[in-house]
């Protein structure tokens, strides 16, 4: 493979990993907000109207920012039905394939993030809920992650052609 995509690859896996590694800990944050909250509410009988939606606000940023990482480490569902029978090669060639279709929809995705991010921006828009925050800072968050995601596909497209020339990355030929 040439270096610039094995440069790609490495850039883009160690920038994802590191903010996996930190987004895993938003688990604590979004722990402590519905715990203050439970806590308000039951013990002092003062609901927070602010709590849920920051809690939705925390768990997208969590599973959107966190998606590339679950993605570089395998950890999403996949089917097995059949996968498991076929030659390494050919489940890198239909993995070439799914992540293909996988960057259309990203790619689609992150198109309307941004259109819907810059109309955020633009107009100032609000939630319609009691507490009605600005939606813009939780829409570039949730546009970024869907970049990161698409990042993360391109970087695993590429080491499923090179798996299924069967090379690796690093010049390495497969067992």
């Amino acid at each position: 493979m040439p270096r610039i995509i094995m440069l790609y690859v490495r850039w883009v896996d160690a920038f994802n990993r590191v903010i996996g590694r930190i987004v895993m800990f938003m688990i604590f944050v979004m722990i402590g907000v519905l715990l203050y909250a439970s806590v308000a509410r039951t013990a002092f009988n003062s609901p927070l109207i602010w709590s849920i939606e920051v809690s939705q606000f925390l768990m997208s940023s969590y599973y959107l920012l966190g998606g590339a990482y679950a993605m570089q480490m395998g950890s999403h569902v996949r089917m097995d039905l059949f996968y498991s029978r076929w030659s390494d090669r050919t489940r890198a060639w239909v993995d070439a394939l799914t992540i293909l279709l996988l960057i259309v929809f990203l790619g689609a995705l992150l198109f309307g993030g941004i259109s819907s991010t810059e109309y955020s921006l633009r107009y100032g828009e609000k939630s319609y809920t009691a507490w009605a925050p600005r939606l813009a800072p939780i829409k570039i968050i949730m546009t970024f992650g869907v970049f990161l995601m698409l990042l993360q596909s391109v970087s695993t497209l590429f080491k499923d052609i090179a798996r299924a020339r069967g090379v690796r990355l690093e010049g390495e030929t497969l067992e």
